[in-house]
């Protein structure tokens, strides 16, 4: 066989079926927390459709469900308690700078 004609033919990949996220038995509810909590990201985003393997009929009931959990406060409708540890040691760093120019502003005005 040629090499040219060898270039053309596909690998066999082998094929393994995963799980579908959801089972038969699991009932799509705001108050299923265990399930709720499988398609949400770290920071409390809900993950599409296509990172969950979802039908469209299920995304639509997960996304109603999660909406439900975070208006009723079982869900957090932002998980940025990394983000605000950051800002606070970023604050401390800049927080020198921001007194200077406040100083700098207070000499300004007294003229």
């Amino acid at each position: 066989m040629d090499k040219s004609k060898r270039l053309f033919l596909k690998s066999k990949r082998s094929f393994r079926r995963r799980l579908p996220p959801i089972q038969s038995g699991d009932r799509i509810d705001y108050r299923n927390m265990s399930l709720i909590s499988r398609f949400i990201s770290e920071q409390g985003k809900i993950l599409s459709r296509r990172v969950n393997r979802l039908t469209l009929k299920e995304q639509r009931l997960i996304t109603i469900a999660i909406k439900q959990a975070r208006i009723l406060s079982s869900l957090p409708f932002l998980n940025n308690e990394k983000q605000f540890e950051r800002r606070e040691s970023t604050a401390r760093a800049t927080g020198f700078r921001n007194r200077k120019k406040k100083a700098y502003f207070s000499i300004e005005s007294k003229f």
